[in-house]
């Protein structure tokens, strides 16, 4: 075992069994839930449409729905199908001693698709709207971070994977905004 290995397994235990509390058992898996953040999206969904003309929410919600599918497709088809790390809840090994709050899934586990995903949508509306104020950023960057952590927390992500996940999410995000920026489309909201 790679000593990179050994750091994530050690670090994951450290997050699933060491910060066991019953808080965190409550509400940690809610993060999970796409019913939880729906309140969000239909936030931004109404901001953008109260705030700017139609010509200019179309670009930056194409833009969003562009972020999200090329983070997922990413993440879920291409690097999770060729990488194939089995999750931890999943894992023989793992099982005996990590607690696994929800139902586990057989999908594999790099990279983490929650957070590549929400990474990817706090770093495209950071940069499109972190001239609004100060706490935009660091607003969406702990709202990932959040749901990222729980991953771990549930039992069925590494670190690793979230982190690689949230780099993903990153890049992608910075890219979708820079390509508007570049093709001229993002010019109609700032």
């Amino acid at each position: 075992m790679s000593w990179w290995e050994s750091l994530d397994i050690a670090v994951f235990y450290w997050i699933n069994t060491g910060w066991s509390n019953p808080v965190f058992d409550v509400l940690l898996p809610l993060f999970r839930e796409k019913l939880l953040w729906a309140p969000f999206y239909l936030f931004i969904l109404a901001f953008v449409l109260q705030n700017c003309p139609y010509s200019k929410a179309l670009p930056v919600l194409l833009g969003l729905v562009l972020t999200v599918g090329l983070s997922d497709f990413t993440s879920s088809t291409i690097v999770k199908k060729n990488v194939q790390r089995v999750r931890p809840c999943n894992d023989p090994e793992m099982q005996a001693m990590a607690i696994q709050r929800i139902s586990c899934g057989s999908g594999y586990s790099f990279t983490s698709s929650h957070a590549a995903n929400h990474f990817a949508v706090a770093m495209y509306l950071g940069l499109l709207f972190g001239r609004l104020g100060s706490w935009v950023r660091p607003a969406l960057m702990s709202w990932a971070s959040l749901i990222a952590l729980s991953q771990v927390y549930v039992g069925v992500h590494y670190p690793g994977d979230i982190l690689c996940g949230a780099l993903l999410g990153l890049i992608i995000g910075w890219g979708v905004f820079s390509l508007g920026k570049i093709t001229g489309w993002r010019r109609s909201v700032g």
